[in-house]
Order: structure tokens, then sequence, then C-alpha cells
């Protein structure tokens, strides 16, 4: 059985981020990934996914992401090449692919069950982040569609969808970036929001909305309209939309048919496939065993640390596990918070 003072589960941004800092405290850790190289979440992102912000702004703790040699901000590729080479310069160490099942309480510490075996660690901290677990509405006559259905975690490209009727769910960025590209080959796309969605300024990117997020949350104003991470970000395709007078959303549907949709005023719509874009929840099946999860579905946290098993720590699931911490930028000061502390119960 492998045994470290501390384990971190996930290999991701937030991960990396923490092995920064670990290692730079010298101290005796190991990181657990499931994927089978390094890029975390972003080896599952579309083809022309791009970061909202530019290279410099988007970076780990140490060391600046290297600006890209073309317009534009960093793409998918990029950021997973800095991944892999920023594991490479600090040295860290990751088992993968390492699927982990459960942890289980064992005397003074954790031990974590995996595919291949078993590993023990005093404290564990859970980065596993959001993306394997995507989130689909349960829409009346969902099940009974015949047509396409995918979610945003496993769209790739536009092309698949050529020629057909395609309706794109969700008013975030996901939504508004994949409905701008397949609105381009489609018969017919319509996207479908809630409500209507925010279209940020153009000189409003991804730094722009952390450190208003981060100003809120400090001032403890959570209710001051700052515009948010779930605001509409004018990348190229957005701003493209836009300009051809094309980026309008409608209400949702009531319900679904075999053939199609069902909107609020009844009338019935033909559709070819269905694009969810609806959002993830927090991937902590894996915690299940400790009984510390919540109604929601999270788990009950003091700071990083969970209140009901003080040896295990979370991070990176979104602001409830810390300020931005699911973006790269936040990863890395929730990181440098986290650590410090992590080290004091060792």
């Amino acid at each position: 059985m492998i045994s470290h003072d501390i384990i971190v589960i996930g290999g991701g941004q937030m991960g990396l981020a923490l092995g920064y800092y670990l290692r730079r405290a010298r101290t005796d850790f190991l990181i657990l990934d499931s994927e089978p190289g390094p890029g975390g979440t972003w080896r599952h992102g579309w083809d022309s996914l791009r970061l909202f912000s530019p290279a410099g702004y988007s970076s780990l703790p140490g060391w600046l992401m290297p600006p890209a040699d073309h317009d534009g901000f960093p793409t998918r590729d990029e950021v997973i090449a800095y991944f892999s080479r920023y594991e490479e310069r600090y040295d860290l160490p990751v088992d993968r692919p390492i699927k982990v099942l459960e942890i289980q309480r064992a005397g003074e510490g954790l031990v974590i069950n995996t595919h291949t075996g078993d590993y023990t660690a005093k404290l564990v901290v859970s980065a596993t982040g959001t993306w394997s677990k995507p989130y689909v509405p349960d829409i009346p006559g969902r099940r009974r569609f015949e047509g396409r259905q995918i979610h945003s975690a496993d769209y790739r490209a536009p092309d698949q969808f050529e020629g057909q009727r395609v309706l794109v769910v969700g008013g975030g960025n996901s939504g508004a970036q994949i409905f701008a590209e397949v609105a381009d080959v489609a018969a017919e796309a319509v996207w479908v929001t809630i409500r209507e969605p925010i279209l940020l300024p153009d000189d409003v990117d991804g730094r722009v909305l952390f450190e208003r997020a981060i100003a809120r949350l400090k001032t403890g104003n959570r209710d001051e309209p700052v515009g948010g991470i779930g605001n509409i970000v004018m990348v190229p395709p957005v701003k493209a939309a836009r300009d051809r007078g094309i980026l309008r959303s409608v209400r949702p549907f009531v319900r679904m048919t075999e053939t199609g949709v069902v909107w609020q005023d009844g009338r019935e719509a033909e559709v070819d496939a269905i694009i969810w874009c609806t959002g993830f929840r927090p991937a902590l099946d894996h915690l299940r065993s400790l009984n510390v999860l919540n109604g929601d579905g999270r788990v009950d946290l003091q700071g990083h640390q969970t209140i009901e098993e003080p040896r295990l720590w979370l991070a990176g699931y979104g602001d409830w596990s810390g300020p931005g911490s699911a973006t790269i930028m936040g990863a890395g000061r929730t990181a440098r918070d986290l650590v410090p502390r992590l080290i004091s119960c060792l």
C-alpha cells in the first residue's frame, strides 16, 4: 500500500497549483489523476475552445503561460501543452491514469481505493472538478425523443450538425459559443435560454470578470451586479454571431416528443438534435462512502476543510470551495492559501 502525507485527487489546474506549493514546501505528497495524460478537463473541450483571457492572465503559480503566436486568446491545445510542460518543469509527482473509487477512514488517516490498488494519506485534497458530472434537466418527454442528444461535455465540432435542425440549450458561455458555430452549418439553429442572456461589452474578458468576482466576495456584497462568469463574453465567434444579428435566444420548451419539442404557446417543432449546455455538478461520488455529502450534493466546509471529516479538504469546485477556484488564475490563489493550512495539520 502506497502512503504519503498528502494525496491530491485530480491532476487538472487545481491539482497542479496545489502541487506547486506542496513541492515548494518540500511536502511528501502525490497527485492521482484519472486522465491518461496532462491537461485535466481541457482534454475534453471542443475543438475551437479558447480561454477568455490573455495567456499572462491565465497562468498557474510560478510560471506564466507562454504567449500565443497568433491573434486571440490561447487555444485548448495550447492550454494542454502548457499544463504538460508545467508538470515537467516542477517535477510534480502524478500517478495516472488512476481512477479513485472511494475513500475510507482508517485509524488516523484515510485509505483511497483505486482501480489499481490502495493508497493511504494523513490528509486528502479532493480536486476532481465538475467536468465528469454533466447535468441535463429532466424535461418531460426527454427520454422519448428519438433524435440526437449530447451534452456540451461531448461536443467537439459543428460539422456533425450540418444541415440539421438543432436546439442549443443553455444561457452560459458554452451555450453562446456552441450556438454561434453550429448556426453557421445547421439548416436551423435555435438558442434556448431560461432568460435573456446578458452580453458583456467587447472589452470585458475573463481577467475583468475574475477581479470583479474577487472584489465582490471580499466586500461580502454577493448581490452586487458586477457581471459574472455566467454572462456572455464576446469571444470572436460570439461577436461575429451578434454582428450578423443571429445571437438571439428564446425561452424554454415545456416538453419533448419523439420528433421534437413543444413550446410554451403550444406550438410543436420538429428537431434533429439537441445540445445541452446546461452545466455540471461537483464530481464527488468517490466521497459517498464517507457520508459527507449534503442534500445539494456538495460538502459542508469550514474554509476548505470538511466539517464532518477534518482530514478531507476540497478545492476547485466553484466559489463554495474557494473564490474563483474553478478558473486557472483562481486555482493558484486557492492553492496558495490552502497549502499552509494543510501543512499545519500534519
